[in-house]
């Protein structure tokens, strides 16, 4: 099996993973949102802080945690644990379908910050697309009667999360562990704070569910592999193929969790969704093929330069 064939089938089951994580944060959703978020930050600090002292990269993650690396840590620590929170509420308020939106305009989000934070110069099939998933957005607002903020806020919060991550020269595996590891203290002041004095009960949703059963806890203690597996496979896809096709690989993810929120979950899709949803898929293709159009043409001049 070539490198290549292993980059391909690590990215099928990171992508798949990530897809089809709602029927897990379904399982759990008798636990208070809040509750999963700070476990699932707890033991994927556990779980990866664990694989890094295994790989013998504990210096990377103390450099990482250190002078101007920890101040560009904060911000990107909080948006990824946002970006978590909103994806666990989504899911268990029933909108996976919105959960779903969210991962499905992320790279036209980030092509839009990127024009106007980086100054990036666009293609005009990149503008095309920008307009009409723009357009899609605001068909589906004036349908709904309100504009929809969960794919809105998961594609920001994702998008600026990435942007800054450009910054920071770590791959995702050791980013991840730094990032959860300033959220853990946090995390576990929560956890205590659930635990002795009923933080984050809801009606209906009783908080301080670690230990109730078994069952539970290990519910819960799961939450580190939901997080950390996917992405050990990512980071090895990412090593593997092209960045063009690593980005491409999460509209499967998009897929799989479309077709939950409608075929399993049997969440509302109106026709305002059947307008707006045709629309963005289409703003993707017309995204995609500039990507793949443009990743062809810097490798042909690459190549070009390398054998002259």
């Amino acid at each position: 099996m070539t490198e290549t064939q292993k980059g391909f089938i690590a990215l099928f089951i990171a992508q798949s993973s990530w897809g089809l994580a709602p029927f897990y944060y379904k399982a759990a959703a008798h636990v208070p949102a809040f509750e999963i978020l700070a476990h699932r930050t707890l033991w994927t600090f556990l779980l990866f802080g664990g694989w890094i002292l295994f790989q013998g990269r504990s210096g990377e993650l103390k450099w990482l945690l250190s002078g101007r690396n920890l101040r560009q840590l904060i911000p990107t620590a909080c948006l990824v644990s946002v970006n978590w929170g909103l994806f666990i509420y989504a899911v268990q308020s029933g909108h996976t379908l919105d959960a779903s939106l969210g991962y499905y305009i992320l790279p036209l989000v980030s092509t839009a910050i990127g024009i106007i934070v980086f100054r990036e110069r666009l293609r005009l099939l990149q503008y095309v697309a920008l307009a009409i998933a723009t357009l899609a957005v605001a068909i589906l607002g004036v349908g709904l009667g309100a504009l929809p903020w969960i794919p809105l806020a998961m594609a920001m919060s994702f998008s600026i999360y990435s942007a800054l991550k450009k910054t920071l020269d770590a791959g995702p595996v050791i980013s991840v562990t730094a990032e959860v590891a300033v959220l853990t203290p946090i995390a576990l002041l929560y956890l205590l704070g659930v635990e002795i004095w009923g933080w984050g009960t809801l009606e209906g949703q009783p908080g301080g569910v670690f230990g109730r059963t078994f069952l539970d806890s290990v519910l819960l203690i799961s939450s580190g592999l939901v997080t950390g597996v996917p992405l050990i496979f990512f980071a090895a896809a990412a090593r593997r193929l092209p960045l063009s096709i690593v980005g491409m690989g999460q509209y499967w993810n998009s897929s799989i969790q479309f077709a939950l929120a409608v075929f399993v979950f049997v969440e509302p899709f109106t026709r305002w969704h059947a307008i707006a949803m045709p629309m963005i898929w289409l703003a993707l293709v017309l995204y995609s093929v500039e990507v793949f159009r443009q990743d062809r043409q810097s490798r042909r001049v690459a190549n070009s330069v390398a054998s002259s």
